[in-house]
């Protein structure tokens, strides 16, 4: 894309991912994510309901009264972007591509993230990280992250999920909500991803395309692997070779989903075309 485009784009995301915080996250995104604890606010006379373990007796005797400590919750958070520029991630079908539903998905959460005075990072990562903005606030830092999403052109083309966690995990010392968004088409991240949700609230984000589990019947073909470069024949005519490619795909959903179980991290699997809004939604409201 020109730098017009880009800009262009960019707006468009502006404006389409305000009206969805504004208007069907209102609340949901705030309730969903928890703050680093509870600080104290003020002391008030007591009343009817509060909770008799925060009477404040010195105050309580000072003004021959009962007065409360009131506590309010801290609410700053960073929230991280994990995306996944693999070589994989242009590949679609259906209306989009993997990247351009992931960029939407982001920008989403962004603009979530700063309606609530949150924090916003990315991680770009393909067999290593590839690019990082630190967490910010503001709408210019958004912005510019939107922008990234947009115009970022990997160097590399293979996936390697581990490498990003480990960085993150190097990167932040407190807790913080992360977002890895990935076709996951990896193995062996499951102890990286069981260390990052013991320290942080991880949500994976598995972007998937229709045709990656229903091969079409096109007659004989020649494939490439996005990321390896590999080139192969492929009969799609024949029955059993689209039978295994789906039971491919299966296993690579079923493993990230096993994976994210066992780590204690949610897990969410969203199509290219599908309403990825209403996917977050509910998300938002289970989570509430």
């Amino acid at each position: 894309m020109t730098a017009a485009e880009i800009l262009k784009k960019v707006r468009e995301l502006e404006i389409k991912s305000k009206r969805l915080t504004n208007h069907l996250f209102t609340g949901e995104y705030h309730t969903a994510f928890k703050g680093q604890g509870m600080s104290f606010k003020e002391v008030r006379e007591y009343q009817a309901g509060d909770d008799t373990r925060f009477i404040d007796w010195n105050v309580s005797a000072r003004m021959n009264g009962t007065y409360s400590k009131i506590f309010e919750e801290e609410r700053e958070l960073s929230v991280y972007l994990l995306v996944d520029a693999s070589a994989s991630s242009s590949f679609g079908t259906n209306q989009q591509t993997k990247k351009e539903l992931i960029t939407e998905i982001c920008a989403v959460l962004a603009f979530s993230a700063l309606s609530n005075n949150d924090k916003t990072g990315i991680i770009f990562f393909t067999d290593g990280v590839e690019k990082y903005i630190p967490s910010s606030k503001g709408r210019d830092h958004v912005l510019y992250i939107v922008r990234e999403l947009l115009s970022f052109e990997p160097k590399a083309k293979e996936t390697n999920i581990v490498k990003a966690l480990q960085f993150l995990n190097n990167i932040t010392r407190h807790k913080s909500i992360v977002f890895v968004l990935s076709d996951f088409a990896d193995a062996g991240y499951h102890e990286a991803l069981r260390v990052a949700a013991k320290k942080h609230d991880v949500i994976g984000v598995q972007v998937f395309d229709k045709t990656d589990n229903n091969l079409p019947d096109v007659g004989l073909i020649q494939v490439q692997d996005a990321e390896t470069g590999k080139m192969t024949w492929l009969d799609t005519g024949d029955a059993m070779i689209r039978y295994y490619y789906m039971q491919q795909f299966e296993k690579i959903r079923n493993d990230a989903s096993q994976v994210f179980r066992t780590a204690g991290a949610d897990l969410l699997q969203i199509s290219t075309g599908q309403d990825y809004v209403k996917a977050l939604q509910q998300f938002f409201i289970r989570r509430a």
